[in-house]
């Protein structure tokens, strides 16, 4: 019982660092309807960014993960602007494709730039462990996992409290509807995208301690992402954060009692099995 319950909280704290990159991945698609394969190379961004940061000017990443956010959240809102809004009536396979360039150029750049070594922040704080009880828990997962609740607390606040919130749901819901009350449509959509971006700036400054950088480590992480996005229902931050969390403890307990290397088929089959149930999603479609 001690190795299950200890496999469960792995699995929760591993849903946190899921749960940040899928927060700014359904923000994106909730509100601007785009579904960005370039995610997983913005986070790679970003690590690199932390990387530089920690060891050539020793920021700790954590420290590090505030102006690499508001750097990608530029990044983002540059990339709506310039590559994504003129495209915005064109057929949603002409923004997919255009979301594939800006991964295949973002991933060949790292290539040139930094070649194919693995790196590794040197830091320690993030990697040591904590014991609770018969329970071990690594501290950067932990922070990762209490980072990833303040955000989910802090969108959910922004979206229902704020001006700028009510009007990322209010394009949501329907854009046109938003633009003949008022609403900036264009300016939202630069937001959002900005917003989602900044999102895997932070995620990038809390996984730096755990995970060495390499030009493909966005790809495993936003894949799983994907599935969580669906998972949960597309546009749903609760259902991003609930799909983190089940993702996250599936991953961990499959990979212990059947094989590492098939809990990718296991946590994809059961999401299969629940796209055939609900087709929706957990948590249906819309931001909330």
């Amino acid at each position: 019982m001690d190795i299950l319950i200890q496999l469960i909280i792995n699995g929760l704290l591993l849903g946190g660092a899921y749960a940040i990159i899928s927060l700014g991945l359904t923000l994106i698609f909730g509100v601007v309807r785009v579904v960005n394969f370039a995610h997983g190379e913005f986070l790679m961004i970003g690590m690199y960014l932390v990387y530089l940061a920690a060891s050539h000017f020793g920021i700790h990443p954590y420290v590090g993960l505030v102006p690499v956010a508001v750097i990608l959240f530029a990044l983002g809102a540059a990339t709506q602007r310039l590559v994504i809004q003129p495209l915005l009536n064109a057929d949603e396979h002409i923004q997919i494709f255009a979301t594939v360039g800006i991964s295949t150029i973002l991933l060949n750049l790292a290539l040139v730039v930094f070649g194919a070594n693995v790196l590794r922040a040197p830091v320690e704080l993030g990697t040591d462990s904590i014991s609770v009880g018969n329970y071990a828990m690594v501290t950067g997962q932990l922070i990762t996992f209490l980072a990833a609740l303040v955000l989910a607390v802090l969108l959910h606040l922004f979206m229902h409290r704020t001006y700028l919130g009510r009007a990322l749901r209010a394009v949501a819901q329907h854009r046109y509807a938003a633009m003949l009350m008022g609403v900036n449509v264009k300016a939202v959509y630069v937001l959002a995208f900005g917003l989602g971006t900044a999102f895997v700036g932070i995620a990038a400054g809390l996984l730096a301690p755990q995970y060495p950088v390499f030009p493909t480590v966005g790809t495993y992480f936003v894949l799983t992402a994907f599935v969580i996005v669906v998972l949960g229902g597309m546009g749903s931050l609760y259902g991003a954060v609930a799909g983190s969390m089940i993702i996250g403890v599936v991953d961990t307990l499959a990979g212990y009692y059947i094989a590492p290397d098939l809990k990718e088929v296991v946590y994809f089959g059961i999401f299969l099995l629940i796209l055939v149930l609900r087709p929706t999603g957990l948590f249906g479609v819309g931001t909330e």
